[in-house]
């Protein structure tokens, strides 16, 4: 569906030059949600305009479904804009626009006839959730209220693509989720591919189906989002991974554990899919008849799988910790001893 091509994106001023893409190469596949992770300066966010020709490539190609984007005329880069649409951080409403004129915008721009203009923002209305609110103005809406009209803009002229940039940068966290949630919906009714730009590992997490890392202007990753939490490679994912699976003061906590019990060792169990909503901890704990403290432990899930970790300490001779860690392993639990 999207074929991104050894892509580079060099800026230059009088004083320097930056490369902000630095030889990108992606395949996205048709009615997937991709995300494209990393922190401010990455060079994310250039990558997604050069995908909708906002920007210009300096070398490369991008090929969106039949058109290679860089090479269309301007008149067909228009036209081929329609078919790949793009949201925004900051909603980029017009202001004395209500909601139902600010969604039919892009089909006056189009020539669509009334009629059917009208029956189509009616049923964009109706999938965003906004029914109610087309006649208010963007200064009388919540902040995922406009989004979601962002949204709707974007989907008027039928498009195969959405670009997401930063979408929910701007959002409170139930909001965020609720517009995730609608984001999914959107790709099931419709088929959309959906890329997602972000610096926030959770809305990667909840709805992307793969993912890329980026750093410097480099792709330095892509993997399924179940395999970036399970086995990170990069440092940078590492470090994404790390923030969102956090655990508070779990370091003070080993500490103190060992203060008081000088001759526990501390595990670090980790689980994936199923293993995540099984009892594996406590089928151990009653065949070796364990006595054992939990540290702390935190399970997430994906758009598909459950996944995370668990400290647990406990006092056995090396032989009886030998045979616990080869029963979790047995089961596809992962076994870390902290040091």
């Amino acid at each position: 569906m999207i074929d991104i091509k050894n892509v580079n994106k060099i800026f230059k001023t009088k004083n320097k030059t930056v490369t902000a893409v630095d030889d990108v190469s992606l395949n996205i596949h048709k009615g997937e949600i991709f995300g494209i992770i990393g922190y401010s300066g990455a060079g994310k966010s250039t990558l997604i305009r050069l995908l909708n020709g906002l920007e210009t490539l300096s070398s490369g190609d991008i090929v969106i479904g039949d058109d290679t984007i860089n090479k269309l005329s301007k008149k067909n880069l228009r036209k081929k804009r329609q078919k790949v649409s793009m949201i925004f951080q900051h909603f980029n409403l017009l202001w004395s626009r209500t909601v139902y004129e600010n969604i039919r915008l892009p089909l006056e721009i189009a020539g669509v006839p009334k009629n059917e203009m009208d029956r189509k923002v009616s049923e964009l209305i109706r999938l965003v959730g906004l029914t109610g609110r087309e006649h208010n103005y963007p200064s009388e809406l919540s902040g995922g209220q406009k989004q979601r009209v962002g949204i709707a803009r974007a989907l008027s002229n039928d498009p195969e693509v959405l670009l997401c940039d930063e979408a929910t940068s701007a959002l409170d966290p139930q909001t965020t989720d609720e517009v995730l949630d609608l984001l999914v919906k959107i790709r099931q009714e419709l088929g959309l591919t959906i890329v997602m730009i972000t610096h926030e590992m959770q809305v990667i997490r909840k709805i992307c189906d793969r993912a890329a890392v980026m750093e410097d202007g480099k792709v330095i990753e892509v993997a399924p989002i179940i395999e970036l939490f399970q086995n990170p490679k990069s440092s940078v994912t590492k470090r994404f991974v790390q923030d969102e699976l956090e655990d508070e003061d779990i370091d003070v906590q080993i500490k103190t554990i060992k203060e008081s019990f000088p001759n526990s060792t501390v595990l670090k169990l980790g689980f994936v899919g199923t293993k995540a909503n099984r009892p594996v901890v406590s089928q151990v704990i009653k065949e070796y008849d364990l006595d054992l403290n939990v540290l702390s432990g935190n399970i997430k899930q994906t758009n598909d799988e459950s996944y995370g970790h668990l400290y647990i300490a406990t006092e056995v001779d090396s032989e009886k910790l030998d045979e616990i860690i080869d029963k979790f392993e047995s089961e596809k639990v992962s076994v870390e001893v902290v040091k």
